[in-house]
């Protein structure tokens, strides 16, 4: 083993607004170190951080969160409530159920059911 996961480092032009956002998703207080660079480590996961750079996303995410609810439909409601965005419909298949949202910058992740 060469490393061992610190945090995952989202590129934003609101660190904290963001920070604050996935605190009310995930759980954890939002910490701002500086106007640059805000962070949350949630309870049972994986530090998220937010640094703020001058370009704007342009493009789909190569990465993405999925994280597990126990209904897609009512989380989804709920991450709209905070600003979130749905991108797309809801999914259903044998297995189970996954909605894909946005954050309020447009950084795709996944509510998934089993």
């Amino acid at each position: 083993m060469i490393a061992r996961q610190s945090q995952l480092v989202l590129d934003c032009a609101d660190p904290a607004r963001l920070a604050e956002f996935w605190a009310a998703v995930l759980g954890g207080e939002p910490v701002h170190r500086d106007a640059g660079w805000s962070s949350v480590h949630p309870p049972d996961g994986l530090r998220l951080a937010f640094q703020r750079v001058p370009e704007g996303k342009t493009v789909k995410n190569r990465l993405h969160l999925d994280l597990a609810v126990a209904s897609p439909s009512e989380a989804a409601r709920a991450v709209l409530a905070l600003g979130g965005r749905a991108v797309g419909e809801l999914q259903v298949d044998a297995v189970g159920a996954f909605q894909t949202m946005a954050d309020p910058e447009g950084n795709e992740f996944c509510l998934v059911s089993p």
